[in-house]
């Protein structure tokens, strides 16, 4: 049985709304969920809200399914100004923009005053310490992750108690829902701050999620605190925190607040494509969420599926972006239990063996590209995976294999013969990207969509070309890039 986390007390609100005002009577109604307003115009991410409906959760230690049934209405009460001002907290610039609350709600984390020693002490500690790390009591982040895996178990419960109906809307891609979580000290699940999460277009990523054959329940037990989350230390140079779920099915990924605008701007056209492609490449996002400790900043994340899922067996990961500057990582040695995501120049020389169907994947990507480059979308990464295949998983009948499970318990299955050997329908959505070739299996999915070449990027890559005569790095435009990754595929595939 799923531990319920103990919320304490929850506030929940939808939005949007169309501007600052009265409540609409009906607006909420108990248990976390809503009456669907009418169709509203698309606000941006500080759409405004006028109204709140109080709840109390069920006490520690109670089963998951009173969750929402131990709530009860108390009333409402007015948004804070702040919050009906429709200003959606940027995260805190700096070096250290991390999302983990300070000890002092609001403040930004302490940077070092050794200056470039600092930097440098930090970068040799984070290399030593690249890897999965369980984030248990005692870890700087486990109080973060306790907020997280509280807040995305009452969010899920709002999509399983009012799941969206009828056809897409609109107002489905513009929604906002809040919940406050008031502060406690009960359990290992403390976060005596309290705190709010925000779904983003909660009834988008539920109807996709839903088409995925993603079951709700198993979504929700995964993100809960049925078991503490992982930190992934990467030797990415982003300033992003990356956590996998307990299971390691699913992928969390802070973002900046204009990467979650320029996702939001695309998430109909990239559902649109899902709906196109069932086979696409991209990596499929199920959720975006914000977190804010009382008084502090707005921080945002999503949730995706792991391309490297299943992980058993797994030999080599790498992160291709098709260019060679930044792109070495130092291997871990022999034996080490270090997991590496390793990059284009630790490729050389090996080659993707796929048979005859490398001429669908070479479709796929340049399907797959060709939207993202519509997308004005750079900076993007397709993510690899080797598994070396036993003997009786070798032949004929499995050179080439998509699996898939209505729902993600049929994931554990996928040992099984009969998942060996299904080969899907054109039309019939995949959870997940395997491939496989002669001797090898291979996971593949095109990641980090949200990158847009604006002044920013073009700013950078009149620099980088002063800086890298002669050679090829990311920040190039979009119709290049596209390109010139579908290009190394072509050239590392036979």
């Amino acid at each position: 049985m799923w531990g319920v986390p103990p919320v304490g007390t929850l506030t929940n609100a939808r939005r949007p709304c169309p501007s600052p005002g009265p409540r609409s009577e009906g607006c909420c109604s108990p248990r976390g969920g809503t009456r669907r307003r009418s169709p509203a115009p698309r606000l941006g991410l500080g759409a405004a809200v006028t109204g709140t409906t109080r709840l109390v959760g069920p006490e520690a230690g109670a089963g998951p399914s009173s969750c929402s049934g131990a709530a009860r209405q108390l009333g409402t009460r007015p948004e804070p100004a702040e919050a009906a001002a429709g200003a959606m907290a940027a995260p805190s610039p700096g070096p250290h923009e991390v999302l983990t609350p300070s000890p002092e709600a609001g403040h930004r984390a302490a940077t070092s005053s050794s200056g470039r020693r600092g930097l440098l002490w930090r970068l040799r500690d984070k290399q030593s310490r690249l890897g999965l790390f369980e984030i248990g009591p005692g870890h700087e982040l486990h109080q973060l992750t306790c907020m997280m895996q509280a807040g995305l178990w009452a969010a899920t419960q709002v999509s399983m108690d009012h799941p969206p109906t009828g056809l897409p809307t609109e107002e489905d891609f513009s929604e906002v829902l809040t919940q406050v979580h008031e502060g406690h000290s009960r359990g290992c699940s403390s976060f005596p701050q309290g705190f709010e999460l925000g779904t983003l277009a909660g009834p988008a990523f539920a109807r996709l999620r839903r088409s995925l054959g993603l079951a709700e329940e198993d979504y929700q037990a995964a993100l809960g605190p049925g078991g503490p989350y992982l930190q992934f230390l990467s030797t990415s140079k982003s300033k992003a925190s990356f956590f996998l779920s307990h299971d390691q099915r699913f992928f969390l990924k802070t973002l900046r607040r204009r990467e979650v605008r320029a996702l939001l701007a695309h998430l109909p056209r990239y559902v649109q494509h899902l709906q196109r492609h069932p086979h696409s490449l991209l990596a499929r996002l199920l959720g975006v969420h914000s977190l804010r400790v009382a008084r502090g900043k707005k921080k945002y994340f999503i949730i995706m599926q792991s391309v490297f899922y299943p992980t058993g067996r797994i030999s080599e990961r790498y992160d291709i972006k098709g260019c060679e500057v930044s792109r070495w990582v130092e291997p871990a040695p022999e034996g080490s239990p270090l997991v590496l995501v390793l990059k284009d120049l630790n490729f050389q020389g090996k080659i993707i063996n796929l048979g005859p169907q490398r001429s669908w994947l070479l479709h796929q990507m340049e399907l797959d590209t060709a939207f993202l480059r519509e997308l004005n979308v750079l900076d993007y990464s397709l993510l690899m995976a080797f598994q070396r295949l036993h003997e009786d998983e070798q032949g004929p009948g499995s050179s080439f294999i998509f699996r898939t499970a209505r729902s993600m318990r049929g994931v554990q299955s996928l040992e099984e013969p009969e998942a060996q050997n299904r080969r899907l329908l054109p039309d019939t959505p995949n959870a997940l990207h395997i491939l496989d070739g002669p001797e090898q299996r291979y996971f593949l999915g095109l990641v980090d969509l949200t990158t847009v070449y604006g002044l920013r990027k073009r700013l950078e890559h009149l620099w980088k070309t002063l800086r890298y005569p002669g050679r090829t790095f990311s920040t190039v435009s979009p119709t290049r890039y596209a390109r010139r990754l579908c290009q190394w595929v072509e050239a590392h595939t036979e």
